[in-house]
């Protein structure tokens, strides 16, 4: 990870970025009034990268892999606005499986905006990525470094909470995939009550994350996830919910438009190699596949890399 620098020899600029993902939601849902739809984020430390190489000769701006036209669109695009022409190569890779509920589209085009970012010596803020992404696709609020409560429909941040809690956890994948783009535009409408619940929901785990009562912070995601169950099922929750309290974890975490789910392990948790052993040979067996994800603080993992932000 510490060759992701920037390079500049004559008129040949590269640049690199990076963004973790994320392991589903901690919360998803909507707050009272029009157009209020949130979701909490879950960063874990897995990630995309986008180096983009920009030629003086080259007239064509080309992404490998090919399918990966919406980082294509989004480099373009900050090119453009910064009038530079879009001629050279962008690279996109990620750890990160497409359709799965864990923001592989949006970590790629937030590293993608990075990479451009630092080819073209301009440093994109936050705030700035929100605009860019804006043009795109709903997107989950990957540019900023803390869990964050996101307008991921209208791509804007509603507040910061805290850094991203010390956990680990143990997930299964229920199998295909979920388009988030189109379970958006088709998802079964969230009721006057739900939004009441969710606005509630949101300020305990607020409070939570700022005290590290992780305790609660597993119940909030739990009853996130059983909300959830109405609009995008997951046929395991219930065996998941079981199995969580027999291992003593703090409760169960869903990606709300995908995939997985898993169980919330506390990182501090005095027993956490035995609980975690425990979850993982139960995931295993009931899904056939499992996997283990930790949350870190992503500024203190990428400053070790060397690796900025922006």
């Amino acid at each position: 990870m510490t060759d992701l620098v920037v390079t500049a020899r004559g008129d040949l600029r590269h640049g690199a970025g990076i963004s973790f993902g994320t392991f589903g939601e901690l919360l998803q849902g909507a707050l009272p009034g029009p157009d209020q739809d949130f979701l909490v984020t879950l960063p874990i430390v897995r990630w995309s990268t986008a180096r983009l190489t920009l030629l003086p000769d080259a007239d064509e701006l080309r992404v490998e892999p090919a399918h990966k036209h919406k980082s294509l669109r989004i480099a373009r695009s900050v090119l453009a606005c910064h009038g530079v022409a879009p001629g050279g190569r962008l690279l996109v890779t990620s750890q990160l499986p497409e359709g799965k509920g864990m923001a592989s589209s949006s970590a790629d085009l937030v590293a993608t905006i990075r990479a451009t970012g630092k080819a073209i010596g301009r440093r994109i803020t936050p705030r700035t990525a929100e605009a860019f992404l804006r043009t795109i696709e709903p997107t989950d609020g990957l540019m900023y470094r803390d869990v964050v409560a996101f307008y991921h429909r209208r791509v804007e941040l509603y507040r910061c909470l805290a850094a991203p809690p010390p956990l680990t956890i143990v997930g299964v994948d229920e199998g295909g995939q979920v388009d988030t783009v189109s379970f958006n535009a088709t998802r079964t409408p969230i009721t006057t009550g739900e939004r009441r619940e969710y606005a509630r929901l949101l300020d305990l785990l607020a409070v939570a994350l700022a005290c590290g009562d992780l305790a609660t912070v597993g119940r909030v995601a739990t009853r996130s996830a059983e909300l959830n169950q109405a609009r995008c099922p997951k046929r395991y929750l219930d065996r998941l919910r079981e199995l969580c309290r027999q291992v003593g974890g703090l409760g169960v975490v869903v990606a709300h438009s995908g995939t997985v789910l898993g169980i919330l392990i506390s990182n501090d948790d005095p027993d956490h190699a035995g609980k975690l052993a425990d979850a993982t040979t139960a995931c295993h067996e009931l899904a056939g596949n499992v996997s283990v994800d930790y949350t870190a603080d992503p500024v203190s993992v990428l400053r070790r890399a060397r690796i900025s932000v922006g």
